[in-house]
């Protein structure tokens, strides 16, 4: 099966729940027909620096393997003081999430926000 989804998050304390709907949605449909992205915005991106990252970056680096994109906020990045070259190197640099998001939107991908 081939969908087009993206997925939104922007609090911390839900990275579990997005990598977990993520990781039930790369088990059903096929990852190298499929396009998989999670954008992170605002408090979110401080979980994709490996030095101060949770305990979900090991589940994200698993993810990134099988094809999910990642995607954070150039602006949030910013506004924490994030430099792009601190970020995993999984992760990419968009110039602003929801500028991603409505972007994705428009071509036709699924929105989700757990």
């Amino acid at each position: 099966m081939n969908v087009n989804a993206v997925f939104h998050i922007d609090e911390s304390a839900k990275w579990e729940l997005v990598l977990r709907n993520v990781s039930n949605l790369v088990q059903v449909v096929n990852p190298s027909e499929s396009d998989i992205i999670i954008v992170a915005n605002s408090e979110a991106v401080r979980e994709l620096v490996p030095q101060t990252a949770g305990p979900a970056l090991p589940m994200m680096q698993k993810l990134a393997e099988h094809g999910v994109h990642f995607a954070a906020c150039n602006h949030a990045l910013n506004s924490f003081g994030i430099r792009p070259q601190e970020l995993a190197p999984f992760a990419e640099v968009v110039p602003a999430g929801v500028l991603e998001l409505v972007l994705r939107q428009q071509e036709g991908y699924a929105y989700i926000k757990p």
